[in-house]
């Protein structure tokens, strides 16, 4: 699967819902060091895949803090076997920084008998070689309050301490019924089960919806962390999960106040030059063998509407408050154009 776990911690109950493992390695990076790993530019590495929602968050949300001179990445390919992510788009297939074939090689650094699934995103302690975290929740929300030495001028507030109990409150209803929503409807494992999920699926986007119709954002007026873990979901609602995970009542491009939403935010630097449409496609339709036995991977959906006018700045907001847009994605980072939402679907 992706970022959750990889395909082994997939695990469908008795009853047929699908069960996320969410026992991640929990140690955290912070300004203090407390728990061994203190916050030092060039030490660490964050090693994602583009395919994966919750490793899409860590992308935006360092590009959108600038963090990128102080935490380099690495890129894994975007499909993988049982075993574990492979940094098979760079030269001779491993990562040039920490010389691995595979993400595993840093977990067994931590713990050689690490039990679990080998997970993206990850953040890499570069000296050992070790892999420090996992538990992407909580890496995104550290790089904004403990990475604040390192943040770019302008870098907005993603997680403000006046918003945070709305914004965790959002979030949980969104992580529930959407994030991992669209994963329980797509491995249920009887229809009961299935519909259970695509029903509460719909009802949190209908909700969503109407709260979007008479704000910009999600909580407050600028953009937050809400913002950025809802927007990875939308952006593979079309490609991926309105087909291939049964999430058939509608596509995103027919729900107006949400597709305007996404619209807005795929628009806004940081969000949709972080979109690797191609990836996004490869990863599920080619890993997911039990859904999709054949591997074949579908050329649509047409997505050049997602950079159509959309109209949100009627409702106000400021996305960055007081602060500026990211500039342009370091030119290593950039997505290949022939990736990007947008191009025609051969005919």
């Amino acid at each position: 699967m992706s970022g959750e776990t990889s395909e082994q911690g997939k695990y469908v109950n008795p009853s047929g819902s699908f069960e996320r493992d969410q026992n991640y390695l929990s140690t955290r990076i912070t300004a203090d060091g407390r728990e061994g790993y203190p916050v030092e530019a060039g030490r660490y590495r964050l090693v994602v895949s583009r395919a994966c929602p919750w490793a899409n968050r860590a992308i935006i949300v360092r590009r959108l803090l600038g963090l990128e001179e102080a935490l380099s990445m690495g890129v894994c390919g975007p499909t993988h076997d049982e075993r574990s992510w492979t940094f098979d788009l760079d030269p001779d297939g491993r990562d040039p920084v920490l010389g691995y074939e595979r993400l595993q090689e840093a977990f067994f650094a931590r713990d050689p008998e690490y039990p679990r699934g080998i997970t993206v995103p990850a953040i890499v302690d570069v000296p050992s070689g070790a892999v420090v975290t996992n538990n992407y929740p909580q890496i995104t929300i550290d790089l904004s309050l403990e990475w604040g030495e390192f943040h770019r001028e302008g870098a907005p507030q993603l997680y403000p301490e006046r918003l945070r109990a709305e914004i965790d409150e959002v979030n949980d209803g969104v992580f529930r019924d959407v994030n991992n929503g669209v994963y329980r409807a797509g491995f249920a494992g009887t229809q009961e089960a299935y519909e259970k999920a695509f029903t509460r699926l719909f009802a949190r986007l209908d909700a969503l919806s109407d709260r979007l119709s008479r704000q910009r954002f999600l909580v407050g007026d600028t953009i937050t962390e809400a913002d950025v873990r809802l927007f990875t979901t939308l952006s593979r609602f079309d490609p991926v999960y309105h087909g291939h995970f049964k999430c058939n009542r509608q596509k995103l491009s027919e729900m107006p106040v949400l597709f305007a939403y996404f619209r807005d935010l795929f628009q806004t630097p940081g969000f949709g030059d972080t979109v690797d449409l191609d990836h996004i496609k490869r990863h599920y339709y080619e890993v997911h063998r039990d859904i999709n036995p054949t591997g074949v991977v579908p050329l649509g959906p047409d997505t050049s509407d997602w950079w159509a006018p959309h109209g949100r700045e009627e409702l106000g907001g400021r996305p960055f408050g007081d602060g500026t847009p990211p500039g342009p994605p370091r030119p290593e980072e950039v997505v290949p154009a022939e990736h990007v939402p947008g191009h025609p679907v051969p005919a």
